[in-house]
C-alpha cells in the first residue's frame, strides 16, 4: 500500500526541484483587518512561471448557487501552459490575496483553463472575491500550473489495474479531469460522489453522463457515508484517488490501511490536524512581544490573532504563503516544500511547523 497525502514536492517528484530552492524575497500579498489587501516585504516561494488570464466565462455549476466555474484564457491570446490532472492554479486576485484552486477542465484544451470555486463566507475572502468580483472581462494574474496531487494511469506509470475515485462536494475539481482521462484511455474505474444533497454539488451532469461507472451518494438521501460506502469493491491492484473534507479523507485513509495491494493517493480542502502538538511561545522579534501556541493550534492562527495582515493561504504546508524568518529557536519542520537550504537560511512555514524547544524567535 502506499499512502500519500502530499508528494515529496510540488511537483510529485521525490525530490527537490532546483526551482523550488530559490526564494525570492520579493513582495508577498497582505491582508488588513478590513480584508483590504495591499504588497508586502515577502512574496511567498512558488514556481515563477506567470501568466496575465482574462475571464471569458462564468458558469454556476451547483443548484444552490454557491459554486461558480470560471474559463481563463491568455489576455494574449496565446496557448496556455500544459497541465495534467491534479494540478492547481495560484491565482493572484485583484485584492492581492494569494489563493489555490484546482484546474477542472480538460487538459486537452490548449486555449483555456477552468476552475471551480464554492463560496466560504468568512473562509479569508477569496472564494468571495472570486464569486462577487471576477465577472467575464475581468484581468488579473495567474502563477503554475503546479501539481501537488500527481496522477497515475494504470498501464501508464502506475502498477495498479484498475481506478476508484471518491470526490466530497468541491472536491470533485482534480478527480473530474483524472476520471475523464481514465476514461479516454479505456481504464478500468469508478467514482464515488458525494454531497450534502444533489442541488450542493457541482458539475453533477458531467459526472452522470458517465452512467454506471460513477455512483453519487448524498447525505440527505442516504445519511453520512462510511469508508465501505466511498470504497464499494476496492480490492487488490487497485489505486485510490479521493479529494475532499478531512472527515472523509480521514476515513479512508484508516480503511486503506487494512487493504493489502491498494494504493492510496488524497489531497484535502482543509487545513490537517496537528498530530503530537505541544504549547511552546514565540517572540516577535520587532516588538519583543511573546505569545503562545496552544498545543491545538499552529504558529500562524496564533500571530494572525495579534496580525491579522499576515499572509497565507493553503494552510496545509505546500504553498509557501506563510513564510516566516526563525531569529533563534530550534522549529521542529513539518513539511516537505522547503529545501535543506531554506531551512538552515531561517525559513519556516506557519500553518503547519512548530517548535521543538520552549521559544521561537520570529523576524516579525
Amino acid at each position: 500500500m502506499t499512502t500519500r497525502e502530499l508528494p515529496a514536492d510540488l511537483y510529485g517528484r521525490h525530490r527537490h526541484d532546483p526551482a523550488m530552492k530559490v526564494i525570492d524575497a520579493i513582495a508577498a500579498a497582505r491582508l488588513r483587518w478590513s480584508a483590504l489587501v495591499n504588497r508586502g516585504d515577502l512574496r511567498p516561494r512558488v514556481d515563477g512561471r506567470r501568466l496575465s488570464v482574462v475571464v471569458t466565462e462564468r458558469r454556476i455549476e451547483a443548484h444552490d448557487q454557491d459554486v461558480v466555474s470560471l474559463r481563463l484564457e491568455a489576455s494574449d491570446g496565446r496557448v496556455v501552459p500544459r497541465w495534467r490532472p491534479g494540478a492547481h492554479l495560484d491565482l493572484e486576485l485583484p485584492s492581492g490575496r494569494l489563493r489555490q484552486y484546482s484546474l477542472c477542465g480538460d487538459p486537452a484544451d490548449e486555449r483555456a483553463y477552468r476552475i471551480a470555486v464554492r463560496r466560504i463566507p468568512g473562509g479569508g475572502g477569496g472564494s468571495v472575491e472570486v464569486h462577487d468580483e471576477l465577472p467575464v472581462g475581468s484581468r488579473f494574474v495567474v502563477r503554475g500550473p503546479r501539481n501537488a496531487f500527481p496522477f497515475a494511469v494504470p498501464g501508464h506509470g502506475s502498477p495498479s489495474r484498475r481506478l476508484h475515485f471518491v470526490a466530497g462536494g468541491i472536491g470533485i475539481t482534480p478527480i473530474l479531469p483524472m476520471a475523464r482521462l481514465a476514461h479516454r484511455l479505456g481504464v478500468p474505474w469508478t467514482l464515488v460522489y458525494s454531497g450534502r444533497s444533489r442541488d450542493t454539488i457541482p458539475f453533477l451532469d458531467e459526472i452522470e453522463s458517465f452512467g454506471a461507472n460513477v455512483i453519487v451518494r448524498t447525505d440527505d438521501e442516504h445519511g453520512l457515508p462510511t469508508a465501505a460506502d466511498l470504497l464499494p469493491d476496492v480490492g487488490p491492484g487497485t489505486a485510490v484517488y479521493a479529494c475532499g473534507p478531512t472527515p472523509m479523507t480521514s476515513s479512508i485513509v484508516a480503511a486503506v490501511r487494512e487493504m493489502a495491494e491498494v494504493e492510496l493517493h488524497f489531497e484535502r480542502f482543509s487545513p490537517p490536524p496537528i498530530v503530537n502538538g505541544t504549547p511552546f511561545e514565540i517572540e516577535f522579534a520587532s516588538s519583543g512581544a511573546v505569545v503562545t501556541v496552544d498545543a491545538d493550534r499552529t504558529v500562524l492562527d496564533t500571530i494572525l490573532d495579534s496580525r491579522p495582515d499576515q499572509p497565507y493561504s493553503c494552510r496545509q504546508g505546500f504553498c509557501g504563503t506563510c513564510v516566516v524568518r526563525v531569529r533563534s529557536g530550534e522549529p521542529d519542520h513539518r513539511e516537505t516544500t522547503l529545501s535543506d537550504a531554506d531551512h538552515a537560511d531561517g525559513a519556516l512555514l506557519a500553518c503547519v511547523s512548530r517548535s521543538r524547544g520552549a521559544r521561537l524567535v520570529l523576524d516579525l
